[in-house]
């Protein structure tokens, strides 16, 4: 690792040039005029990869914008490891609130500013430049290794569950390693392992042909509002706790390890409180609130829509009324039977005085990799080498939509490593990573290729 370790030190400022390179691409994903940026930053970063010696390197198209996909497959007797990433960046919008060009990367301070430098460009590269160590100064890398770098995660990997499905033989692999996360804290390095799932729902009710006057229809006529939020009220108890029936029947409790764990983690809730705004936080009772975040499921109406709502009086009794909720899902749970309990249990809510419509669908299962995994020793080493302290283990609250493909298609265990800070605005104007980190990054990179040599799946 000396030789590795030396090269990776002594070409920094050639390795931040490349990935200032790499992020003036304005590769945003959901804007149709940056089509060809997409594509350009695509072949850029394919003709990168070939150039360091990887043995197949492809831009591969997809109904939408393609996928770069690259392998070197020459260590014998060795695992073989998919490395996930995504090279489309968020839109930059409002690009009035950025303090400098949001594709025209700078560092200030020790972090480096631009789109898409945290999410996800900085953290795959960082396995780029591993790799390029490894090639350079030993000719071969450790282990195999198979990347897949897709240009649609920020648009919902629209196209990347079908090209999955479909290339499983050519994304066969022993484990996937992904770095599209963050530290649970400012350079505390951090193993997430379990993703909670979504489910997402549309409640419509209509009462009448048209909107009624109060004065004439009020005290009679039903009201689409006030049934609809009574039956949101009904969704759950004084508990905090869901009431859709035998919804709680496949959650999978935690284990007291993971109890445990997740009690010794540096977390500072009024700080948090602080932070958002916020003076109480609520919930399933019988629960930490970092259970609630990551590891308890939730409902949640995200938006209601109906009656009047402009400057002024308007007396009416609305026709119509709508709203929309997303229910997380931890591991176990089947996101299509929870939306068929939820659309059942509205429907029966709803009285006869109202039409009611339930629509939505599944937006991605929950995903876990078992703590007792042989493989997470070996990333928990690694990790600890290049960053000098025992790394933590944490789950997230969110739900990454390409962990439910990978689970599905390939049957892999999926490990995420946060090389990025947990404030780094990703998403948001003046989004950055912290120079230091990204060359951190590099060395932890270069340490689980090392380690994961010594593993031996079953």
């Amino acid at each position: 690792m000396e030789h590795i370790l030396n090269y990776l030190r002594t070409h920094r400022r050639q390795h931040l040039a490349q990935l200032f390179e790499l992020t003036r691409f304005p590769s945003v994903s959901t804007a149709a005029e940056h089509v060809e940026d997409v594509a350009r930053c695509a072949r850029f970063l394919a003709d990168h990869l070939q150039s360091l010696g990887l043995t197949r390197v492809e831009v591969m198209p997809t109904p939408g914008h393609p996928i770069v996909y690259a392998e070197w497959l020459e260590a014998s007797n060795a695992p073989t490891i998919l490395i996930y990433g995504h090279y489309d960046v968020q839109p930059p919008e409002p690009l009035e609130l950025w303090n400098s060009p949001p594709f025209e990367p700078q560092i200030r301070e020790g972090e480096i500013y631009a789109r898409g430098i945290a999410d996800d460009k900085g953290q795959f590269f960082a396995y780029v430049k591993a790799m390029e160590a490894y090639f350079t100064e030993k000719g071969a890398l450790p282990i195999n290794v198979k990347l897949l770098i897709e240009g649609e995660e920020e648009i919902g990997s629209e196209n990347l569950h079908a090209f999955v499905q479909e290339h499983r033989a050519l994304l066969n692999a022993d484990a996937i390693l992904l770095s599209d996360t963050s530290m649970f804290a400012p350079g505390l390095p951090t193993i997430c392992y379990g993703t909670r799932g979504l489910v997402h729902c549309q409640i419509d009710l209509e009462t009448a042909a048209t909107d009624l006057h109060s004065g004439a229809f009020g005290g009679f006529a039903p009201n689409p509002i006030h049934i609809l939020a009574e039956m949101i009220a009904a969704l759950k108890d004084k508990d905090g706790r869901i009431t859709i029936p035998d919804f709680y029947e496949d959650v999978a409790e935690l284990t007291p390890k993971e109890q445990a764990q997740f009690a010794a983690l540096p977390y500072d809730e009024e700080a948090l409180k602080r932070e958002i705004g916020m003076e109480e936080f609520i919930g399933e009772t019988g629960f930490s609130t970092l259970e609630k975040r990551w590891a308890r499921p939730a409902l949640d109406v995200n938006g209601i829509l109906g009656g009047f709502t402009g400057t002024g009086t308007k007396t009416v009794i609305p026709a119509k009324a709508m709203a929309k909720f997303t229910i997380r899902l931890v591991p176990y749970q089947d996101p299509e039977k929870v939306f068929n309990a939820a659309k059942a249990y509205l429907e029966q809510l709803a009285p006869a005085a109202a039409k009611v419509s339930v629509t939505g669908g599944v937006g991605g299962s929950a995903y876990l990799t078992p703590l007792e995994h042989p493989i997470l020793p070996l990333i928990a080493k690694a990790l600890q080498q290049a960053y000098h302290q025992e790394p933590v283990f944490t789950r997230t609250g969110g739900t990454i939509g390409v962990l439910s493909t990978f689970s599905e298609a390939l049957h892999l265990p999926i490990i995420m490593v946060g090389m990025a800070q947990p404030n780094d605005n990703a998403h948001a104007p003046n989004e950055h990573l912290t120079e230091e980190l990204f060359y951190q990054g590099a060395e932890a990179a270069a340490y689980l290729l090392h380690e994961l040599k010594t593993w031996k799946p079953a």
